[in-house]
């Protein structure tokens, strides 16, 4: 009776032995893989040298720099030039009014005129290269890139019917010979680490008012972030103080004018009056 258990026990030790083994040897149960994590999109962010530009009498014109860093960037195709930037600056939008002058009977007088929907009073723009490289003409004319891409919508025709597109060229021309619209197609320096300028012109006819300023980013030619912020163009001193009074109390403005017309007019006859 006392060998029983332990002849048992001597059956059973090579099943209990081959149990270890077969567990050692089984894998631990594999975790399901966690998400995935997408790539950070690229961003942009933006800094101005000034956010007023102040005009007195001796204003002839002023320089605005607009800065700024690329964010979350491949540096392959940074290094090999994929990214570009478009830098605008927009003036305070108006209706804008263009007239076809022609001779008749000696004269030349306005025979038509077209009337297009608000458009900036100004327009720079500068861009890492020729824009046309940047992105197809229908991304360009979509986003209104471009003094060539600017939405001319007629909102009034008047007088004899003609082609909408020579008034639509007539305007860009004009603008662009004032000096008012600028195109500068290398005007913004993109470096390797992300960091990005532009420097545009404003004229000295730049309109008074709020201008806003906008970078936008481009890749591999698809459009990806943009940013923008609002630039003062205010009037300074005795500019400001004539404006105002103008807008403010016209009637006091009116009668100002006519008193300093009659009271000059009366100092000169009395200065040159003859004996």
């Amino acid at each position: 009776m006392t060998f029983r258990p332990l002849l048992a026990a001597l059956l059973l030790l090579p099943f209990l032995a081959f149990g270890e083994t077969a567990s050692a040897q089984t894998p631990p149960l594999a975790l399901p893989p966690g998400p995935q994590q997408r790539p950070l999109q690229e961003n942009i962010e933006i800094g101005a040298s000034t956010t007023e530009i102040p005009i007195a009498s001796d204003f002839r014109g002023a320089d605005f720099t607009l800065f700024g860093a690329l964010n979350n960037t491949d540096q392959l195709l940074l290094a090999i030039g994929q990214y570009d930037i478009v830098v605008t600056l927009e003036g305070p939008s108006d209706y804008m009014t263009v007239r076809k002058k022609e001779r008749v009977a000696g004269i030349w007088i306005n025979t038509s005129a077209i009337t297009f929907t608000p458009l900036p009073e100004s327009y720079s723009m500068a861009s890492t290269r020729n824009i046309s490289d940047v992105a197809s003409p229908g991304t360009l004319r979509a986003m209104g890139l471009g003094v060539d891409h600017l939405s001319l919508k007629s909102a009034v025709f008047s007088g004899v019917p003609d082609n909408v597109f020579d008034f639509q060229e007539a305007y860009r021309r004009l603008k662009l010979s004032s000096g008012i619209y600028r195109n500068d197609t290398t005007g913004v320096r993109l470096e390797r680490t992300g960091l990005f300028w532009a420097t545009l012109r404003l004229p000295a006819n730049v309109p008074n008012g709020v201008h806003t300023a906008r970078a936008y980013l481009f890749k591999s030619g698809k459009f990806i972030a943009q940013r923008e912020l609002k630039l003062r163009v205010v009037k300074t001193g005795m500019e400001q103080a004539i404006t105002d009074a103008a807008h403010q109390t016209p009637l006091a403005y009116g009668a100002l004018c006519v008193l300093l017309a009659v009271v000059t007019g009366w100092g000169a006859s009395i200065i040159f009056r003859k004996d």
